[in-house]
């Protein structure tokens, strides 16, 4: 079992978290909801796993390349 940190593509506000640790994921599901300038943007999950750990909380303002949440495969 390898971890994998997902990241933030861009600046921006976390809308919504659409998962909780210990959740199983498939690959494409919708982890969390950011939003940049009035746009949301979708971060899915690369491939099916478990959601390790979440980073972040609803409202966050994340920095480009930040670590969002952790998942196992």
């Amino acid at each position: 079992m390898s971890e994998h940190f997902i990241k933030s593509e861009t600046g921006a506000t976390v809308w919504k978290i659409e998962v909780s640790a210990g959740d199983r994921v498939s690959e494409g599901d919708n982890l969390v909801i950011l939003e940049s300038m009035k746009m949301e943007i979708p971060v899915t999950a690369p491939f099916a796993g478990v959601v390790e750990a979440i980073h972040v909380t609803e409202g966050a303002v994340v920095a480009e390349e930040e670590v969002l949440l952790v998942i196992s495969r």
